[in-house]
């Protein structure tokens, strides 16, 4: 494993003078900021049962069909096009050297992408000034089990980029092996429908009108010690 901090350094810069690094960041921040928002504005009207963090890590498949593709669709399929693969497994490198060297570059933007996602519990946490809307439990299990399961996903992406001569095709069967594996089989299940509903509200919200509502920064300030009612199921 000598060469592997190589191939990954080599990897990774490859990754941060790409476009699609770039337009995979733009559309995931803007997807993840839009779902905070929306989330924000559901806790300012009503009470909810859970914890902003706990919705918000509910809807994060729909972020690994964004990220997953755009960060490993060059990883193999550039290198099968320009025929510098045959001419780097020449070199007196291993193939699990440049096999790990390229999945370990992968991995480590989509941790980036989503550690970015942190500022936004810290702009919340800061002007809210209210501990009870941050489950600290839920953030921390929310962000290890995005890291275990990304171990996974750019796996895949790396697996189809290895498949293809194409970065277009590589990009296309990615996100077809991650809905064959994540989406199909859970669309059959109860539980399935349960956790796109807050994709269906969101999506509804932006073709009905919507009363003005109080800021969900204003209500937390506005409380009192001991008065619960903003994060507290409202009674039955």
């Amino acid at each position: 494993m000598r060469h592997f901090f190589t191939i990954f350094g080599h990897e990774l810069r490859m990754l941060l003078v790409n476009g699609s690094t770039y337009l995979a960041a733009v559309v995931f921040l803007f997807v993840t900021g839009f779902v905070f928002t929306f989330l924000l504005e559901e806790y300012s009207q009503a009470a909810q049962e859970t914890s902003p963090a706990y919705d918000f890590f509910r809807l994060f498949l729909l972020a690994v069909f964004i990220i997953v593709p755009l960060t490993t669709m060059k990883c193999f399929s550039e290198e099968r096009r320009l025929g510098t693969l045959e001419t780097l497994l020449t070199t007196p490198v291993s193939t699990t050297e440049v096999v790990l060297g390229k999945y370990s570059a992968a991995y480590f933007i989509y941790l980036l992408l989503w550690g970015s996602t942190g500022g936004l519990f810290y702009l919340l946490h800061h002007f809210a000034s209210d501990p009870r809307l941050l489950d600290r439990g839920t953030l921390i299990g929310g962000y290890v089990f995005i890291a275990v399961s990304g171990l996974l996903f750019v796996a895949i992406g790396v697996f189809a980029s290895a498949l293809a001569r194409n970065q277009a095709v590589a990009l296309v069967l990615a996100f077809a092996l991650l809905f064959i594996l994540i989406w199909a089989p859970s669309s059959r299940s109860a539980s399935s429908s349960c956790s796109l509903m807050p994709c269906a509200r969101c999506a509804m919200r932006l073709i009905t009108p919507r009363c003005p509502s109080t800021s969900m920064i204003s209500a937390a300030a506005s409380s009192t010690p001991g008065n619960c009612s903003s994060i507290s199921p409202a009674p039955r």
